[in-house]
């Protein structure tokens, strides 16, 4: 029988990082109770960045207990490198770094909420928004190279002009041409272009 949407999602794996073992052990239940199946646990934070990568988590929750500036900082940058869903832990609201951390990348900022009842939709909930995070990432990223692109045509289009003596239409259409004769993008043409006007200056 073929396993259903909220079986597969249950197949994840999830690293909980925890030094108190009785914490540790909450998060550990409540993921086991949800369906997780497939839980690491580790217990410092030492070389974690490296034991991640060895580990290869979908999604990671941390618990930092009462954390100080300097621990939280540092995973803070941990969320900036590994790119997965991370929901934080602690007893104590920081609203600064609680900033910080959402704009570091941690999906889920949760301020004394340790318990087991409440792991399952703190990890739903730190999955989604980081893919929500991602999709507005790379329209973003879209959108900023598509500016990029459209500066190179129209660079590339200014020049033809110039040094062709051709209007906007007919440079467009020149290079509108050449780019379907060769089977490349417009943006491949335009930066030809450009390349080949910069050795005749």
């Amino acid at each position: 029988m073929r396993d259903s949407p909220e079986d597969e999602s249950r197949d994840i794996a999830i690293l909980v990082i925890d030094a108190n073992p009785e914490r540790a052990a909450i998060l550990e239940q409540g993921l086991v109770e949800a369906g997780y199946g497939r839980v690491m646990l580790i217990r410092s934070l030492a070389n974690l960045g490296h034991r991640i990568r060895l580990l290869d988590p979908e999604v990671i929750l941390i618990d930092l207990e009462n954390p100080d500036r300097d621990t939280l900082e540092s995973v803070c940058q941990l969320s900036r490198e590994v790119c997965r869903p991370i929901a934080l832990f602690v007893d104590r609201s920081d609203r600064t770094m609680m900033t910080q951390a959402i704009e570091a990348g941690v999906s889920s900022y949760v301020v004394d909420g340790l318990r087991k009842e409440r792991v399952q939709p703190i990890v739903e909930l730190a999955i989604s928004r980081f893919r929500a995070y991602g999709k507005l990432r790379r329209e973003r990223d879209e959108a900023v190279a598509a500016l990029a692109d459209r500066k190179l045509i129209d660079r590339a289009k200014g020049l033809l002009m110039k040094q062709r003596g051709l209007s906007e239409e007919e440079a467009y259409h020149a290079m509108r041409k050449a780019a379907m004769r060769e089977n490349r993008k417009l943006v491949e043409i335009a930066r030809v272009l450009i390349a080949a006007f910069q050795l005749d200056l």
